[in-house]
């Protein structure tokens, strides 16, 4: 593991130790699964107990930051610089379903501008940290994005409406413009750990719309201190306001954003 500052540090403590309460609760899945009550409530319950454990965790560690938590919402603090913004599990799905793809994401604003990350794959034990300036890490190896500069050549990543979300036409036209010149498409179902992906070159690109803030936080600040380039569809700085974003190399950046342009007023008309 590099050097972490002492924030950066307690973020990665706060994340383990969430960890290990899920890799419990991940174990007691297959029990859940012919219970009575089901899966559904045990994961709802682990979900608010791992964000009780990472506010308290950094609370202790910094009580007058601020909050914005999948579970709790808004929690406005004395310090108005400073805001962590958590996800206990990204991933749910998976997680409810016994898939070991599923992260804790903790990330840190300062005046309104992410700078540090930390997203825990508690499964693998991988511990992705970034800090505005610093790099980005896998456990203690340097990342940086892919240097692929063809999209016959690159491997994106990507997530899909579901539940009666609106957007589908569109991401079906995106999918296949994509497909139609990329050698592959994943999609994994924990939008934080696509980022790390993309930050750790194992994806040249990710692409997805309709998330919220704590999906993508920390993925973000990984990306960006990989060596990538993080934007909204429209090449902006909105993410977080709008929910979608695309996260590739400098290379690929422009080509991808005009492909899905290009592909969504096809998928309009």
């Amino acid at each position: 593991m590099p050097y972490l500052s002492p924030v950066l540090n307690v973020m990665v403590n706060a994340a383990r130790k969430a960890g290990r309460g899920l890799i419990r609760d991940f174990g007691e899945l297959e029990n859940l699964q012919v219970s009575l009550k089901g899966p559904a409530d045990f994961v709802s319950t682990a979900d608010e107990r791992t964000e009780r454990i990472l506010i308290e965790e950094l609370s202790r560690a910094r009580p007058g930051y601020g909050f914005l938590g999948e579970e709790s919402g808004i929690s406005e603090g004395p310090d108005k610089s400073h805001r962590f913004i958590v996800d206990p599990i990204d991933g749910t799905t998976n997680f409810l379903h016994g898939i070991p793809i599923f992260a804790v994401s903790i990330a840190l604003e300062r005046e309104g501008q992410l700078v540090s990350a930390v997203v825990y794959n508690p499964v693998a034990d991988e511990m992705y940290v970034a800090e505005k300036g610093h790099g980005a890490y896998l456990n203690d190896k340097r990342l940086r994005v892919a240097a692929r500069k063809s999209m016959k050549e690159a491997l994106f990543a990507t997530g899909a409406p579901f539940m009666g979300r609106p957007g589908h036409k569109r991401f079906l036209a995106e999918l296949e413009a994509v497909l139609a010149i990329s050698p592959g498409i994943r999609r994994c179902g924990a939008a934080s750990l696509d980022l790390a992906g993309v930050a750790a070159g194992r994806y040249d690109g990710f692409w997805e719309r309709g998330l919220n803030p704590w999906d993508v936080a920390g993925g973000i600040v990984l990306v960006r201190e990989a060596g990538g380039i993080v934007t909204d569809p429209e090449g902006g700085a909105c993410m977080l306001e709008r929910g979608e974003l695309v996260a590739t190399n400098d290379a690929l950046h422009p080509q991808i954003l005009k492909l899905l342009r290009d592909a969504g007023k096809a998928g309009e008309s």
